[in-house]
């Protein structure tokens, strides 16, 4: 070939265009991530409050060594109150009878103690699983029907179970109790004390890991599916969801979880009455959630301190008309007071997001 001479073409490939292999899709971004995974993963970062929040519980017997029964009382019911939020505030099931996995752990915790094993945490076990069988096998009837035929069967079984510890005499004493009830040190090494040291320390352990592992389930997908089937429960079905598996599955949890904070109370107190399966304690808990809200895990346990502060201080002022202002409290909250106790919140929040801004530019919002 000589310079200046056209070169010839190349020649065509020699394979048909149906056949030729195509380039190789590009490598997918990092911050090409799914929406809902994106969703899993904020749900799962701890944020500053929450770190707050625990701290305060833990130094808290530091700052007020005498009121730390009462400071055990308001992790047991957060606890219990935390295991209603599981399945309203998530999978929307309305229940005006959980006091009876409440009962039903108390009275399991409390049995094994006296004929089986002292030990706390195997007692603690042994509570979680009698209420876990208890609600699963309730979840089935629970599951049919609307809002209101859930509350009628959540209310029947609560009464039923009520009766059956008040006619079964010989197993739990009837309307006297359970008695007698003494407890071993927690693992071996620290005794429940009068002053209730003990006790706060190792229901806010049991509080905390539980909670934990709530909030590491409703952070996952399986969370975010119950929350689907609280939206829209047609809409989920028809999406490949199944929504009876697994309302039936955190309807079991939360029985478990109610269990739990029923040993609690039972160890800690080292009796158990009927009192733990009244109307009044399911009553109280809808007052809890109504206070601090649903659907957020730590709604439950904000609820629970503050309802259990102004109960404490309501009795204290007026022992014969404390319930008058529990219910007028209730009242308030559901007649709008909740909103606007948000409503003042969002505007302190955004108050002092504007005066951290000023201070960066000098004094002057951009």
């Amino acid at each position: 070939m000589t310079a200046g001479t056209p070169s010839a073409p190349l020649p065509a490939s020699p394979l048909p265009p149906e056949i030729v292999p195509a380039a190789p899709p590009p490598a997918p971004l990092a911050r090409d991530v799914a929406p809902a995974e994106q969703a899993v993963r904020r749900a799962r970062r701890w944020k500053p409050a929450e770190f707050l929040f625990w701290t305060v519980a833990l130094v808290a017997p530091l700052v007020l060594p005498r009121s730390m029964l009462l400071m055990n009382e308001i992790a047991i019911l957060a606890l219990f109150a935390l295991s209603l939020d599981l399945i309203l505030g998530y999978a929307g099931i309305v229940s005006l009878g959980h006091a009876a996995f409440l009962g039903v752990g108390a009275y399991a915790a409390g049995l094994f103690a006296l004929n089986v094993n002292a030990d706390p945490l195997a007692g603690l076990l042994v509570a979680m699983l009698t209420a876990s069988a208890l609600g699963f096998l309730s979840s089935f009837l629970v599951l049919r029907g609307t809002d209101l035929t859930r509350l009628m069967v959540t209310l029947g079984v609560a009464l039923l179970v009520f009766e059956a510890a008040n006619s079964w005499r010989s197993l739990t004493g009837g309307a006297d109790g359970l008695q007698g009830i003494a407890m071993d040190p927690v693992l071996g090494l620290f005794d429940f004390d009068l002053k209730g040291r003990t006790a706060y320390l190792y229901s806010l352990a049991v509080l905390f890991l539980l909670f934990l592992a709530a909030r590491r389930m409703m952070g996952s997908p399986f969370g975010l599916s119950l929350r689907a089937i609280r939206d829209n429960r047609l809409r989920a079905s028809a999406s490949g969801v199944g929504v009876n598996g697994r309302l039936v599955v955190v309807y079991t949890l939360a029985a478990a979880y109610a269990g739990a904070a029923g040993a609690l109370l039972a160890q800690t107190t080292q009796f158990v009455s009927l009192d733990v399966l009244e109307f009044h304690r399911s009553a109280d808990l809808m007052l809890v959630l109504i206070i601090g809200g649903t659907g957020w895990l730590y709604g439950g346990l904000i609820g629970a301190v503050l309802f259990e502060l102004f109960q404490d201080a309501v009795a204290a002022a007026t022992p014969q008309y404390w319930q008058f202002w529990v219910g007028l409290l209730l009242v308030v909250f559901v007649s709008g007071g909740r909103e606007a106790v948000h409503k003042a919140g969002a505007a302190l929040r955004r108050k002092i997001a504007g005066l951290k801004i000023a201070g960066l530019f000098g004094g002057r919002r951009p």
